[in-house]
């Protein structure tokens, strides 16, 4: 696995592992703990380095998997999670990124994940109560104190990222970014690049529409977060089938699958970008692993670009509650 440099020397592999859908969102069955630690586990002899939960996810019970499938690697491994939201009753009920909250999760965190340090700490969304030279200043005191590496941000727009990085250098940005979803072009990537900032797309793979798993009929059950999100709605999905069909076609005349096109496209936007695909299957860490080792020529890429802005995507990438928290 080749490794990329996030900001001012965080270095990781250049496909790191998302863990979130390992605990909720993508339906009823995530598969027992056993299982996900094992496929966490099959990440890290695949060469995967790079390993991303939230303190929302579960919530608690992923930073909780997370900790106890890496604790015997833990000097191998870069783990990131996530600050932000206000939790009542075991559900994310709204953001909270004051200061005393960014401490009692960081603490919170280091425990689950059974580390002393944190190794990236991200806001998960950007908080319009805080100021963030707020939240860069607490995160900066934490750093300091021996208790965070670096610094993140999520969803951020280009201001608050220049903000917050003159406060406190950003290490890395999360955001969706994928052959579907283009947001961060423009003013984000500019800024990232201006400022030395890494990219960790999540999603890269359209929520598994790039993988084959979301037929242009496909359903979802209420448990499932693509049930909520009208990009995943009949009319859109049908509407969106040729940007995937025409990856599928390219995959298939490469001898590779779609969902390696998709990451291979993202890899080679950037060298400081580097996705965190999700799966629950070990199968899938080896697939995407094997995206680093896929070239696409000029002409491929340049073909991929033009398609994606002249078919476009029909739907938002969330629903309208969570479009709210966007910072744009």
């Amino acid at each position: 696995m080749h490794t990329r440099t996030l900001g001012q020397g965080l270095d990781v592999s250049a496909v790191g592992l998302g863990c979130m859908g390992m605990s909720q969102s993508y339906g009823p069955n995530p598969g027992t703990r056993e299982e996900m630690v094992t496929v966490i586990r099959a990440a890290v002899d695949e060469g995967v380095t790079f390993f991303d939960t939230a303190e929302a996810y579960g919530p608690y019970v992923n930073e909780e998997l997370v900790g106890e499938a890496l604790e015997p690697v833990r000097d191998q491994v870069v783990i990131a999670t996530k600050f932000g939201w206000r939790i009542e009753k075991g559900a994310s009920v709204g953001l909270d990124s004051r200061p005393e909250q960014i401490r009692r999760v960081a603490e919170g965190a280091s425990r689950r994940l059974r580390t002393d340090v944190i190794d990236l700490f991200y806001q998960h969304r950007v908080d319009p109560e805080v100021p963030i030279e707020d939240v860069a200043g607490t995160v900066s005191d934490l750093i300091a104190e021996g208790k965070l590496k670096h610094f993140g941000l999520s969803e951020a727009s280009a201001g608050t990222i220049r903000t917050a990085h003159g406060v406190q250098p950003v290490t890395a940005l999360q955001s969706e970014y994928s052959l579907w979803t283009r947001d961060p072009e423009g003013d984000v990537l500019r800024t990232l690049a201006e400022l030395g900032i890494g990219l960790v797309p999540f999603s890269p793979l359209g929520k598994g529409v790039f993988t084959g798993t979301v037929t242009p009929t496909a359903t979802f059950t209420k448990d499932d977060i693509r049930a909520s999100i009208p990009r995943f709605a009949p009319e859109n999905l049908q509407a969106n089938a040729a940007l995937v069909q025409h990856v599928e076609a390219l995959a298939s005349s490469r001898g590779v699958t779609p969902g390696q096109v998709a990451l291979a496209w993202l890899l080679l936007q950037q060298p400081w970008i580097a996705p965190i695909p999700g799966t629950r299957r070990v199968e899938r860490i080896r697939e995407n692993a094997g995206a680093t080792g896929v070239g696409l020529t000029p002409d491929e890429l340049d073909d991929l670009h033009r398609l994606t802005r002249t078919i476009g995507v029909q739907g938002d990438r969330y629903g309208a509650a969570h479009m709210a928290f966007l910072d744009r």
